[in-house]
């Protein structure tokens, strides 16, 4: 069990607080918002390259990595599992947004991926995004749906989970590799986690 209080991390490694969040039911339908121009558009295999290059252009600023260093075979192995689905959202064809559901645990549907471009938070494109991903989650009937999310990640994303209707369950802290250290990320990603080499 871990003590109370303060725990060195180690020198080459980052450390950040999780909160895991679910819903149990359905939301309520809110007012359907028109944006003639987005598409959220199932993509049924990935290719690796453009997955990845998506999730760098999402994640890069919030040290997203764990699909940047995982192996590229195991990688493709989940993107290729008819469990897991991921849609891209779309602005006028350009690629701004990413969804992943993994339904591989039965009666569960984890958003295992959700994030914008920089340059589309904050414009409304997020709730838009956050209406359709929950339509698609729910429509097997699941007995939850659920997110986690991290003190590396956007400051807004907690609440803009718990404002989707989500509800914190569990914290975990999380310690890893810097991805910047190894090359896997740029040194300068993320300005605001320093890199204790």
């Amino acid at each position: 069990m871990l003590e109370t209080g303060y725990h060195d991390v180690p020198a080459g490694k980052i450390a950040s607080v999780v909160t895991y969040l679910e819903m149990t039911a359905a939301p309520l339908p809110g007012p359907a918002e028109a944006r003639p121009v987005l598409e959220l558009a199932a993509v049924p295999a990935p290719d690796i390259d453009w997955y990845r290059g998506l999730y760098r252009a999402i994640g890069t600023d919030w040290l997203w990595f764990s699909r940047v260093v995982m192996p590229a075979a195991d990688l493709a192995a989940i993107l290729a599992d008819p469990a897991v689905e991921v849609f891209v959202a779309r602005d006028g064809g350009r690629d701004i947004g990413l969804v992943e559901l993994d339904r591989r645990i039965a009666g569960e549907v984890e958003l295992a991926f959700f994030g914008l471009v920089p340059d589309a938070v904050g414009t409304g494109v997020g709730r838009w995004m956050m209406s359709r991903a929950l339509e698609l989650a729910w429509k097997a009937a699941p007995a939850r749906v659920w997110v986690h999310t991290c003190t590396l990640d956007h400051p807004a994303a907690l609440a803009f989970y718990i404002r989707s209707g989500f509800v914190p369950y569990r914290y975990a802290v999380e310690i890893a590799d810097d991805p910047r250290l190894g090359g896997a990320l740029p040194a300068d990603a993320a300005r605001h986690v320093p890199i204790i080499g």
